[in-house]
């Protein structure tokens, strides 16, 4: 995508985010040129450095620990939340039920 486009282009296909980024001149001269040596574009130079990084950071298992243990407190504030929702409107009973868990 080095060719500029115009706004009646400009139309994302559903599900698809657009992200503008900034490049020292020199990276983008390098990601340019291996594009071009690729028959490539940018963007797709791109799609590929981020694939790769979010293929590596899965493999990372600090962030998998930090990632269970956002997910934990995710479901503490969820039951929280319930509770609070369920004695607002004098639904006790709902508050003290214990939830199905999600498998992991």
């Amino acid at each position: 995508m080095t060719t500029p486009t115009t706004g009646g282009e400009r139309q994302n296909p559903a599900g698809v985010k657009t992200l503008a980024i900034r490049l020292e001149p020199d990276v983008h001269t390098q990601l340019t040129l291996i594009a071009q040596l690729r028959g490539s574009t940018i963007t797709d130079e791109i799609r590929k450095a981020l694939t790769a990084h979010i293929a590596s950071v899965k493999e990372n298992t600090d962030l998998a620990s930090q990632a269970e243990t956002a997910i934990a407190e995710i479901d503490r504030e969820a039951a929280a939340r319930r509770e609070a929702i369920a004695h607002l409107f004098g639904n006790d009973q709902e508050a003290t039920k214990p939830r199905a868990s999600r498998g992991r």
